[in-house]
């Protein structure tokens, strides 16, 4: 066998068994937080001040199925739903705490005192079928409501 090759073994080896767990670890979720009822939910479509119609598309169909499916959890407060501007620096510190890099649908989950934000990348697949993106959506919601 090829020292090279056993090198280069070793070395995967040595990252997936040291580096990779301590990397992730300080970015893991709590198992109370996976379990958790969620308190509040923030979707955001962050966006460039210019807009394809892909980007568009993304924002407007998440804001429809928010408004068609969960009324009563926006008018309580439980969900927040809202278009950013990536561009402005007004929203610069809400950016930044999403690690949003371009147009994105954001969710930002709260239960107690843990938040959690995850990208959903894929609502870009669902564009050209807005049932099925409403459809799929809701049910992503749901679960995140449910804390999963």
């Amino acid at each position: 066998m090829n020292k090279k090759y056993v090198c280069i073994g070793i070395f995967i080896l040595a990252i997936s068994i040291f580096i990779i767990p301590k990397y992730f670890a300080g970015n893991a979720i709590s198992d109370d937080f996976i379990n958790a009822n969620v308190d509040k939910l923030e979707i955001y479509h962050f966006h460039a001040t210019n807009q394809c119609f892909s980007c568009i598309t993304v924002g407007d169909y998440a804001e429809e199925t928010v408004n068609t499916y969960f009324a009563d959890e926006l008018e309580s407060g439980k969900i927040i739903f809202g278009h950013v501007n990536g561009d402005l620096v007004e929203n610069k510190d809400l950016v930044i705490k999403y690690g949003a890099t371009g147009s994105s649908l954001w969710f930002g989950s709260y239960s107690g005192t843990e938040f959690n934000a995850e990208e959903n990348v894929n609502v870009w697949y669902k564009i050209n079928d807005k049932e099925d993106y409403m459809i799929y959506l809701k049910e992503f919601i749901e679960q995140k409501l449910e804390g999963n």
